[in-house]
């Protein structure tokens, strides 16, 4: 059974920004600065180029594959079913850690101290509901906490402003290096990637040939602006002292003294945080359909409900794994992972990009060599932790499909002729 096409572009566009919107601009400054110190604008720009490129790699295969699953099933049909798996595997295992990154992040603005955990829990299982009744309720919701989010952005920008022009003068960032710019590129990474989700739900856009590239390109145009702003503010603001902020937006209100406004921003946080927790849900299960129905997870999950047109059973496993995480690790750790997996997956459609067709192109095969390659560099400058759980990650992927097509194989030999 088919899902619906229900999603124009404006609801296609929303939903990548709400993505992209909430995958980082409230969560990640403290581990990027961290890194790129004050050459956080330069890691934002590299960020920014790679995005791009991956960006059109995957508005191109869309625009030949508008089908549910994304690089998944881009790269089982230009180069072959391993590196669809493996694509597939790395997307559903890094979007489930940022799932968990957006459910804590969540729970760290909007719930009083001590309550942060079972909050957490309550937004994944809340919104996994949500998804199993439709996509149009996905889209509806998620126009609605892009909004508040945007809102919530102005003030922290406007307070930051008047902080910066008064002469406020916070402890400068550390100097930048090269490597730690590439590494707080990395990190940012996690935030930009949000336009996957256009991508994997290309079995449910109208025109999607038409709609799938123009919503990629406009919804990353969208985010890299407020991701601008955002970062610059912060960095001018708090220097130093953003480091140690567990709610840095929160601290740039307090900084330039619009205290007063923080409950605004506490609500934008948490709709980002839901917007990006939503739409990720939605993107991943999407990945897991097309995937159980090649039969690289069990097909179990392929079974789409016949009254919502949504994978339900592969939604409410997801949220389960969404909810594991979010019990056990940390926030940091999370995203660092989560970049690890994605820039990997998108190495994969850069790759599958280039291959395709000269009919079928959209962009120069240069820019897919240059988003493959950056992709390659980013990844080798996570922090070591975040790369060697994904490398180990990732090896079992693998070997549980060698196992699978083992037992599939001797069945298949067993069975009488």
């Amino acid at each position: 059974m088919p899902l619906a096409r229900v999603l124009r572009l404006r609801d296609a566009t929303v939903i990548g920004l709400g993505s992209m919107i909430g995958a980082g601009v409230f969560a990640v400054w403290a581990p990027a600065l961290g890194a790129a110190g004050s050459g956080i604008l330069i890691a934002l720009a590299v960020a920014a180029f790679v995005a791009f490129a991956n960006a059109t790699s995957s508005a191109q295969l869309a625009a030949v594959h508008p089908v549910a699953g994304g690089t998944y099933a881009y790269a089982r049909a230009e180069i072959g079913p391993w590196s669809g798996f493996i694509a597939g595997w790395c997307f559903v295992v890094g979007k489930v850690a940022s799932c968990a990154a957006m459910a804590m992040t969540f729970a760290a603005y909007a719930a009083p101290e001590g309550w942060q955990l079972p909050v957490a829990v309550i937004a994944v299982a809340a919104l996994t509901a949500v998804n199993c009744f439709g996509v149009t309720r996905t889209a509806l919701l998620t126009r609605i906490l892009v909004l508040v989010s945007l809102l919530g952005l102005a003030v922290v920008v406007a307070a930051g402003g008047t902080a910066v022009s008064a002469g406020a003068a916070p402890l400068p960032l550390p100097a930048a290096t090269a490597y730690g710019i590439l590494q707080g590129a990395g990190l940012l990474f996690f935030a930009f990637a949000g336009y996957a989700r256009i991508a994997t739900m290309g079995e449910e856009v109208t025109d999607p040939a038409r709609t799938i590239p123009r919503a990629i390109i406009l919804a990353l145009a969208g985010a890299v602006t407020v991701y601008v702003l955002v970062g610059a503010t912060v960095g001018l603001t708090l220097g130093a002292s953003v480091l140690t902020s567990a709610a840095p937006l929160v601290d740039v209100l307090a900084a330039a003294g619009w205290s007063a406004a923080t409950p605004v921003v506490r609500v934008a946080a948490a709709a980002a945080s839901l917007g990006a927790l939503l739409a990720l849900l939605t993107g991943i299960g999407r990945t897991s359909l097309a995937m159980a129905r090649e039969n690289d997870i069990p097909r179990f999950f392929a079974r789409i409900d016949e009254r919502w047109k949504v994978p339900r059973r592969a939604e409410i496993a997801i949220g389960v794994l969404v909810i594991g995480i979010v019990l056990l690790a940390d926030l940091r750790g999370a995203i660092g992972f989560s970049s690890f997996g994605v820039l990997l997956y998108y190495l994969i459609a850069n790759v599958a990009a280039f291959r395709q067709r000269p009919e079928a192109r959209r962009y120069p095969r240069a820019l897919q060599i240059a988003g493959a390659l950056a992709c390659i560099l980013l990844v080798s400058t996570l922090p070591t932790e975040a790369s060697l759980v994904g490398t180990g990650v990732v090896l079992a992927g693998v070997v549980y499909r060698m196992l699978r097509l083992r037992i599939r194989r001797a069945q298949s030999e067993t069975r009488p002729r």
